[in-house]
């Protein structure tokens, strides 16, 4: 007996509009941050407060950052992708969004080094707490 497989596109009335769709809100945290290698960072996403996605990573690559999915290998060591935005337009608004919190988590930091440098050395293990990425 074969199997069979149905889909069901479920659009409650609140979420669609005239576009389509409500935009999505993507709540990215950025967990660390990785100086030297291709992976920068890892990161995690939560769309609209009700889907989350862990597992992202900034990569460094020939034409610059962009964000990895999560993923597999497969056996025949190719790697899928476990979840991915399906149009060209989410693909930017995620990479947009990853990239961003990236870049500020960046600052962020560099800002952390840069006041903790200028605090007199007796002061530097009373300095204020580091925010954990």
């Amino acid at each position: 007996m074969a199997k069979t497989q149905k889909t069901a596109t479920v659009q409650p009335a609140a979420a669609v509009q005239e576009r389509g769709y409500a935009p999505l809100q993507y709540d990215v945290k950025i967990h660390s941050l990785y100086p030297e290698g291709s992976c920068r960072a890892s990161a995690s996403v939560n769309l609209n407060g009700s889907f989350a996605i862990r597992g992202l990573k900034v990569m460094e690559g020939t034409n610059g950052l962009f964000v990895s999915m999560p993923s597999y290998r497969t056996g025949n060591g190719e790697y899928k992708d476990i979840c991915f935005p399906c149009t060209k337009e989410s693909r930017s608004q995620l990479n947009e969004a990853v990239l961003h919190a990236y870049h500020q988590s960046l600052s962020q930091n560099q800002n952390q080094d840069q006041g903790n440098q200028n605090q007199p050395v007796s002061d530097q293990g009373q300095a204020a707490p580091q925010m954990s990425m």
